[in-house]
């Protein structure tokens, strides 16, 4: 059993001091005005000269605007998080020019994410003991796993979620990544709502519904926020983080149930497959669309596919227009209709199927054709009459 080494981050929980408190949201703050003037730059380069700026322009933007009276105060923080906000701008701009994402938004003080990332050269890290650039303390981490023996973080970044928790994640190098033996088992993987996951196997593992759980909480909570004067008063905020917190444990939940599942199907199988599904159109489904983003399928599969990298297995995505739900796993026929509200039906060839575990059966079926005939190749399957088993969709709009 080999090793493998591959870059990690390990994200643990700290309590600032004021003064670091304070250090750290100026930071921020200058962070965020810094990728917003760069974005708008960039922007307004674009549609009134068709000129392109990269990451050297902005950079050398950077440098005039520290010297300008208005915005003299971006020498006050560290000068690395604002190289690194440049960074990811440019990052995402690659990644929209490549049809990859969106274009880059503006970073909003109230919604957008608040964080920091320092280098090597902006903080200091001894003995267990992580000290950041423009502060004489340590910061006091509460350390809930160990780093991987001998590791030094290559980069650190600091947050500040929404309920007002401070964050810091240490990048990592870990050696200590053992590969799994190697299996012959495969699973196939079908995502729902009434069950979570459904596997080939056909054991079926329950959707915990986290957000229904606390969903009276949450609309108490929501209540007393929109009762609130609108602006930026101490009740506003208060009723804001209380929101906030309901939503945090939401979401801690999930992932911790999320990370649980994907390490025991690595674990377990040498090959996973399961649907590429774009979770981000099935949310137009005003009806569903509650219950979908709180099954978090894009989560799922963003942890099962780094830790099948990790443990040396693989993850097979099936093409979305499959029709793993209307193929017969035993005959291949391919039926007509199949509505959401059968769960049951019985084939032609005398079969009866429970509707997700034959959709499992029919996405560890392709995914096996898939990695025989070589990636991107798109699994079909003929029924008797030689009609093709892809489905019968419209075809996407581009947006």
């Amino acid at each position: 059993m080999g090793t493998t080494r591959a870059k990690r981050a390990f994200k643990y929980r700290f309590y600032p001091t004021d003064a670091q408190a304070a250090e750290l949201s100026r930071t921020f703050g200058c962070v965020r005005k810094v990728y917003n003037m760069a974005l708008q730059a960039r922007t307004e380069a674009w549609t009134l000269r068709a000129e392109r700026v990269n990451y050297n322009q902005t950079s050398a933007l950077l440098t005039a605007w520290k010297r300008t009276e208005e915005l003299a105060y971006l020498n006050d923080v560290s000068s690395v998080p604002l190289q690194q906000a440049l960074r990811h701008l440019q990052t995402a701009f690659t990644n929209f020019f490549a049809k990859r994402a969106k274009y880059p938004r503006f970073k909003s003080k109230k919604k957008s994410r608040e964080s920091a990332e320092y280098t090597t050269s902006a903080f200091r890290f001894r003995d267990g003991r992580l000290t950041l650039a423009k502060m004489s303390e340590p910061l006091v981490i509460v350390w809930s796993r160990p780093l991987p023996e001998g590791a030094a973080p290559s980069t650190v970044t600091v947050s500040r979620d929404t309920a007002g928790r401070w964050f810091v994640s240490l990048l990592v190098e870990d050696p200590t990544i053992r590969l799994l033996p190697a299996t012959d088992t495969a699973v196939g993987v079908d995502a729902g709502l009434d069950h979570l996951l459904t596997l080939s196997t056909g054991e079926k593992i329950t959707n915990p519904r986290h957000e229904r759980r606390d969903r009276d909480r949450l609309a108490k909570a929501q209540r007393h926020l929109s009762r609130k004067a609108k602006g930026e008063g101490a009740n506003r905020a208060k009723a804001r983080r209380r929101v906030a917190r309901i939503h945090a444990r939401i979401a801690d939940r999930r992932r911790d149930t999320l990370h649980k599942l994907t390490t025991r199907l690595v674990r377990e199988n040498q090959t996973i497959v399961i649907e590429d599904l774009t979770v981000r159109n099935l949310l137009k489904n005003g009806k569903l669309a509650r219950a979908i983003s709180d099954a978090a399928w894009s989560e799922f599969r963003s942890m099962l596919e780094y830790k099948a990298s990790w443990y040396g297995r693989e993850v097979i995505a099936v093409d979305r227009w499959f029709p793993s739900s209307k193929l017969c796993s035993t005959c291949g026929a391919l039926q007509d209709k199949m509505p959401l509200n059968v769960r049951t039906w019985t084939c032609g060839c005398g079969t009866t199927h429970d509707r997700d575990v034959n959709a499992a059966n029919n996405i560890l079926a392709a995914g096996l054709a898939v990695s025989v005939c070589g990636a991107g190749v798109r699994p079909q399957r003929s029924t008797p009459g030689g009609q093709s088993a892809t489905k019968q969709k419209p075809p996407r709009r581009e947006p």
